[in-house]
């Protein structure tokens, strides 16, 4: 059970990432004024993007890590 919600938390953080691309491609294909404007908030959605995936992995191995040492699961 608990392999599964690893799974599934390594696949929210993987679409986590691809989102915070996403927002970086909508800013660097704008042809407006406030391009520059927008590839920052693209760069920065993608390093914030980047943060939370790597502290939701921490975060979800500590808690596997943690049921694997009760044992019986």
């Amino acid at each position: 059970m608990a392999g599964l919600l690893v799974i599934i938390i390594w696949m929210g953080c993987v679409y986590l990432v691809l989102k915070g691309i996403s927002i970086l491609q909508i800013g660097m294909a704008s042809n407006n004024a406030s391009r520059g404007g927008l590839i920052a908030i693209g760069f920065a959605a993608l390093t914030v993007s980047i943060i939370a995936a790597l502290f939701f992995l921490r975060a979800s191995g500590e808690q596997a890590s943690a049921l694997s040492s009760l044992g019986g699961f």
